[in-house]
């Protein structure tokens, strides 16, 4: 079937492609495929480490503004990397820079007829008592909601269910979810690894899913373009 369209993504690690020594990191946008149409073409972009500020300086959003075309979508999904205040090359502040960062991605989908949508970052696994903690990418899941609503930009809250998502398994089982590696489990991490912000395959997965039913049972054109996987 021929490919009508292409979906975009702008984002950070949690969404980027991994190479094989980061396994078993896993980003969300490498399970996405498994939810669009044959019609639908998955460019992911995202890359470890950057930010709104890293991924322009770096040439990554020229880059998709020369590939973006009429019809296409760009998702747009930051915010770890920009709470990164004591780094120069990263770090935004939230009502700040990290918004004006933002109406540069949306202007460039715009600019060629494309449609942007925002995600909010999905959530850390930063429990405090038994809820995981509002604030675990600090201040810019509420910038970027804040942003969309002022420039009439469509937004899908990544965050919350997330957070939800998180809260419903416990603090005890969504461990299973990120990438928690015991010493020895991997030769990538001989010494083991405890990274509550990074997901495994299933986590990341998971997340894939969860953002394909918010799609779903939104109002978005992009809804007609998922499909869930019988």
């Amino acid at each position: 079937m021929r490919v009508n369209i292409t979906i975009f993504i702008a984002g950070d690690s949690t969404a980027a492609i991994k190479i094989p020594e980061k396994r078993p990191e896993t980003g969300w946008g490498e399970a996405f495929q498994a939810y669009l149409s044959e019609t639908v073409n998955l460019d992911n972009r995202a890359i470890n480490g950057k930010s709104t500020k890293s991924f322009i300086k770096e040439g990554h959003l020229k880059a998709i503004e020369r590939s973006i075309k009429p019809g296409d979508y760009l998702i747009i999904q930051f915010g770890h990397n920009d709470q990164k205040l004591e780094d120069p090359e990263r770090g935004t502040q939230p009502y700040g820079e990290y918004q004006q960062n933002l109406l540069k991605y949306v202007q460039v989908a715009q600019s060629v007829n494309a449609y942007p949508l925002l995600l909010t970052s999905v959530s850390r696994r930063n429990f405090t008592g038994t809820m995981i903690d509002e604030q675990s990418v600090g201040d810019y899941p509420r910038a970027m909601l804040e942003f969309a609503k002022h420039s009439n930009v469509p937004v899908l809250d990544i965050h919350k269910i997330t957070r939800e998502f998180l809260n419903t398994v416990g603090e005890e089982k969504s461990k299973d979810y990120f990438l928690h590696v015991a010493p020895g489990q991997s030769e990538n991490y001989p010494d083991g690894i405890t990274d509550n912000t990074h997901f495994n395959e299933k986590g990341a997965a998971i997340v894939a899913k969860l953002i394909a039913m918010e799609m779903m049972e939104s109002n978005l054109s992009i809804k007609n373009f998922i499909e869930l996987p019988r």
